[in-house]
């Protein structure tokens, strides 16, 4: 079974299990077991997420004794989960489906606060700068890591990636008002790799570094050439991408939430 979960991270140590008990995987682990009225369900996800990282489609899979139609898992896992955590879809597929080995690519957006004044109703769910930031300058230093690069540099020291090499397939920039929008695509990433990226990006965007630096960052491969991480508040997991052959969706409604 297949399950679409969105969260926000705030209020949790991260997705992976952890003795506190405090992760999301933790309490929808729970959930599932108490629903199918069993001593533990255990389930695989998509990619993991940091302490204070939200997820608008974190897709999971595990096994199940249980026979029930699609929607009733949507229904009666959310019975036990807190307010912030919510099963979106639910979906059989097939044991040669694994919800990362299977996925082609991972998403995730940061949402960015441009203003004068720290944020306040949307405090937790924005990063924030209060300095200008230069949309040129930005998009033009993203533009250097597209593509295959050893991404050590922006790796954390706890990482425990095999490799520091990834495929950077995308990264768009947009505004809407006071809200930057940074969406990154990529075959995989490594811990801390956006928030050390953003941290980077906004050096760079404020005029606190030129352009060039990112490629020089980058070239480095060394975490102490970068930009310090930035913070984990606006950052969103929008979900792994799969070939059209499984049948899953590719977005949920809290999609049409962020700026």
């Amino acid at each position: 079974m297949a399950l679409g979960v969105s969260y926000n991270g705030r209020a949790f140590e991260g997705w992976q299990s952890q003795a506190s008990g405090l992760t999301v995987q933790d309490h929808l682990e729970q959930a599932l077991a108490t629903f199918c009225a069993l001593p533990r369900v255990q389930t695989l996800c998509a990619g993991r997420t940091d302490s204070g990282v939200h997820g608008l489609m974190q897709v999971v899979h595990f096994d199940s004794p249980l026979d029930r139609i699609d929607n009733a898992w949507v229904r009666g896992t959310n019975r036990f989960l807190p307010d912030t955590i919510a099963v979106q879809w639910a979906q059989r597929v097939p044991s040669s489906f694994h919800a990362r080995a299977s996925a082609r690519a991972r998403r995730y957006a940061y949402v960015l606060l441009e203003s004068p004044v720290r944020p306040s109703v949307d405090n937790g769910q924005v990063g924030w700068v209060f300095r200008p930031l230069q949309m040129d300058a930005m998009v033009s230093a993203a533009q250097v890591l597209v593509g295959e690069h050893d991404f050590s540099s922006f790796r954390a020291s706890s990482c425990q990636a095999h490799s520091p090499v990834k495929h950077m397939l995308r990264i768009a920039i947009t505004r809407r008002g006071a809200y930057w929008r940074f969406e990154f695509e990529a075959t995989a990433f490594l811990h801390h790799m956006i928030r050390n990226i953003m941290g980077c990006l906004i050096a760079i965007g404020s005029g606190k570094q030129p352009v060039q630096w990112m490629m020089e960052v980058l070239a480095a491969r060394s975490r102490d050439a970068a930009a310090p991480t930035f913070s984990p508040d606006g950052l969103y997991f929008l979900g792994p991408v799969y070939d059209a052959s499984w049948g899953l969706p590719d977005r949920t409604p809290a999609f049409d939430w962020l700026p």
